[in-house]
Order: C-alpha cells, then sequence, then structure tokens
C-alpha cells in the first residue's frame, strides 16, 4: 500500500470564508499516483472546517446566516472562552461544520455523488493556516 501526505495553506482575507479545494485535492491524488483507496482532508486548526457540499454561492451564503444565528460572533462578552481571544463563535461554527472529509478513490478519480465538492471552512481567519491532505492505496 502506498502513501501519500501534503500540506496546503490558506490565508483568507475576511474573518469566515468558504474556499473550494476540490482542484487541489485532486491535484494531490494525481501527484500520489494511487488508483484505488481513500483520501482524508483534515483541517489543521481548531477554529477551520473541512466539509463536502454542493458550490452554489447562495447556500454558502445561507452557511453563513445559519452560522451565525447558531453562534453568533458578536457580542465578544456572551461567550466565557473570549478572555485572551475572540473568536469562541469560531470554535463552535467548526463543531457544526465538520473536522474532515473522507473520500473514496476509484480508477484514479475522487468517487463523488452528484454535485459533491470539497470546502475548506474558515471562521477565524486573516492568518495562516493549512489542511492536511493524506491519500493511502494502490
Amino acid at each position: 500500500m502506498k502513501s501519500y501526505r501534503k500540506e496546503l495553506w490558506f490565508n483568507t482575507p475576511h474573518r469566515r470564508d468558504f474556499i473550494n479545494i476540490t482542484p487541489q485535492v485532486n491535484q494531490c491524488l494525481l501527484e500520489s499516483g494511487i488508483r484505488e483507496g481513500l483520501v482524508l482532508v483534515n483541517a489543521m486548526h481548531i477554529t477551520a472546517s473541512v466539509f463536502i457540499n454542493d458550490d452554489e454561492s447562495g447556500l454558502h451564503r445561507d452557511f453563513e446566516t445559519w452560522l451565525e444565528k447558531l453562534a453568533p460572533e458578536k457580542p465578544h462578552s456572551q461567550y466565557h472562552h473570549n478572555t485572551f481571544e475572540d473568536n469562541a463563535d469560531a470554535h463552535m461554527k467548526r463543531q457544526v461544520m465538520g473536522r474532515e472529509v473522507v473520500v473514496a478513490v476509484t480508477g484514479g478519480q475522487l468517487d463523488f455523488g452528484p454535485w459533491e465538492q470539497i470546502f475548506y471552512g474558515e471562521f477565524d481567519g486573516k492568518r495562516r493556516k493549512r489542511v492536511l491532505v493524506k491519500i493511502i492505496g494502490e
């Protein structure tokens, strides 16, 4: 069995962003040479997420609205965590959106259902963060 590992780095211009990282993951798969196996893609920071969904801008705005209702950023004083940092809401948003995804690799391709894409979700941005891509298989 072969194994491949790569880190993808992001520095978003906004506090919150959703980035389609499917092209980067596809490039990793190509570099790995693996034709059958599994791809793990996970956020390496506790205020970021990796998830699978549709690449539709209206849906992304809906995610933003929904997450802000669940865990509003302000007032910062509503969170016990916000003593040194003001990112408690980002930790909670990550819990909802998830840490990682695993995708099957079949015939050298990501084995997606219709419309599925991999996204990096940033909830406390404006600084450099990374995503791990780990591929195992033959």
